[in-house]
């Protein structure tokens, strides 16, 4: 069974940056897409990013320009830089991992924007 492990959230006040990291373990983790979802309260999880595993990315239009989805094979680790933050992207991150059939999620990384 994968596992995927995420860190790196906290508060960070509007217009502001942060970058959250996912490390995958009992994967072949150059194999497979990983993504990035958020989940607000009382709101449903949606994507935010997604990197395939040849590198190509795709973003959501509320972040495109703002964040940066990023993944290094070498350390198994998917990022997610995030800048211009603002309060509307408060949320729980979501890592998520999926190849053919096999899919796996992190516990989630809680992100405060707030003054």
């Amino acid at each position: 069974q994968g596992q995927l492990v995420e860190s790196g959230g906290g508060l960070v006040q509007p217009g502001g940056s942060l970058r959250v990291s996912c490390a995958a373990s009992r994967i072949r983790f150059s194999n497979y897409a990983m993504g990035w979802y958020r989940q607000a309260p009382g709101k449903q999880r949606e994507l935010v990013a997604d990197i395939t595993s040849g590198g190509t990315t795709n973003y959501a239009d509320p972040v495109k320009g703002r964040f940066t989805i990023s993944r290094d094979n070498a350390k198994n680790t998917v990022y997610l830089q995030m800048s211009s933050l603002k309060p509307e992207d408060t949320a729980v991150y979501y890592c998520k991992a999926k190849f053919v059939q096999f899919e796996y999620w992190g516990q989630g990384t809680q992100v405060t924007v707030s003054s």
